[in-house]
């Protein structure tokens, strides 16, 4: 990845368990990589102070589902995203994982989480994982 700023941006996944998951991971992943992440509702509704802040970064998007709207929504307001992680396929390896409800994460979402946020950190170069 370059020296631009990274941003990580979830997706809003209101009311299913892998929009919970995507937010959660990307505050873990922010917090280990030390890397910015923005609110897509202001990004959507074109706010222009985080349209600025997309344009000058590397953008990793994470979405719960395959409608990928925080992917989109990057890059139709000028962003560049250069990883794109989709919660639904991080339950290919968790074959019956129980990960809890859309307010509230059990262990198997926990798991997910962690996962998701290490292989973001570790691809920014981060390795040491809390």
């Amino acid at each position: 990845m370059s020296k631009r700023k990274t941003i990580i941006m979830p997706c809003s996944g209101i009311g299913k368990v892998h929009g919970l998951i995507a937010r959660e991971a990307t505050y873990a992943a922010a917090d280990m990589a030390n890397a910015e992440t923005l609110c897509l509702a202001l990004l959507v509704s074109g706010d222009k102070d985080a349209r600025a802040k997309i344009k000058d970064a590397d953008c990793i998007a994470i979405d719960g589902c395959p409608k990928l709207c925080a992917a989109k929504n990057v890059e139709m307001a000028g962003g560049r995203v250069v990883k794109s992680v989709r919660v639904v396929d991080s339950f290919r390896g968790h074959r019956g994982a129980e990960p809890g409800t859309a307010t509230a994460l059990a262990d198997d979402g926990w798991k997910i989480v962690r996962e998701i946020a290490a292989d973001i950190a570790c691809g920014l170069g981060k390795s040491e994982v809390k």
